[in-house]
């Protein structure tokens, strides 16, 4: 398959063998599991795991590409195509009862943010997640407290799961190649997870307060909403700037806003 790549859906398709292949046996498919690509492309890495696992289902925002995967995967009962956008989509929908999918994809670099936050809210459907993403974008995933990384998209990730960076991909295994370096993250839902799913959106809104102001202090930025004695009672000093803070102590300012206890 040779598609034409589509600035309006951020293509930039896979191509090197060995980059292939390492993601491959990041991932390690097995003939019992479920596994949802998103945006499988020209089908390069759905070719290596749709033969190993026991339902296979891709999610194609291209309507060329995923004609072409359908025909190809006509005749293979347990692969389904599904055409439309993964922003859309219900995971948990795609799961068996009682079992849990694993999400695979080289995602958009523009809009990734929007599908990992999408995919979290699904997260008691997902056994993992195995994603390629701009390098930067992984970078802020997997930073920890006083990084200057870390921030919005580390806390929502953070909270829900463990996270790893696996390696770093240059822009010539792409076609056509990016201007930046990619990487290869893994996200495996915590068995404790520091909030329920529930909270997730207030944690987004909070999260999204707390880091487009990360220069003031935690006074500044919680003024009107959290007293300084409030804060101090959970053994947090008010001076303190939001990228200072660990994934526990902003579970506790969260308990300690107006409708964000649990």
């Amino acid at each position: 398959m040779n598609h034409r790549p589509r600035k309006r859906f951020g293509q930039h398709f896979l191509h090197d063998k060995m980059v292939i292949e390492r993601i491959v046996q990041a991932v390690h498919a097995q003939p019992t599991e479920t596994i949802v690509e998103i945006g499988p492309g020209e089908g390069v890495l759905t070719r290596h795991l749709a033969n190993h696992c026991k339902q296979f289902h891709a999610i194609e925002i291209d309507r060329d590409l995923a004609g072409k995967l359908s025909e190809h995967y006509a005749l293979d009962s347990h692969v389904q195509i599904h055409l439309g956008d993964a922003l859309k989509v219900d995971i948990c929908s795609l799961s068996q009862p009682g079992t849990k999918v694993r999400l695979v994809g080289n995602l958009p670099y523009n809009v990734s943010t929007p599908l990992l936050f999408h995919f979290i809210r699904y997260i008691d459907c997902i056994h993992d997640m195995h994603f390629m993403l701009q390098k930067e974008v992984v970078d802020r995933i997997v930073a920890t407290p006083g990084n200057k990384n870390y921030g919005r998209l580390s806390i929502m990730l953070q909270m829900l799961c463990e996270v790893e960076s696996l390696f770093d991909i240059g822009p010539g295994a792409f076609r056509p190649p990016p201007r930046v370096w990619s990487a290869v993250v893994r996200l495996k839902p915590r068995q404790d997870p520091l909030i329920s799913a529930n909270r997730i959106p207030v944690l987004e809104q909070f999260g999204q307060r707390l880091f487009s102001q990360r220069r003031k202090t935690l006074r500044k930025i919680l003024q009107g909403s959290i007293a300084v004695d409030a804060l101090e009672s959970i053994g947090i000093d008010s001076s303190r700037r939001p990228e200072t803070l660990t994934l526990e102590e902003i579970v506790g300012l969260l308990d300690l806003l107006p409708g964000g206890e649990q």
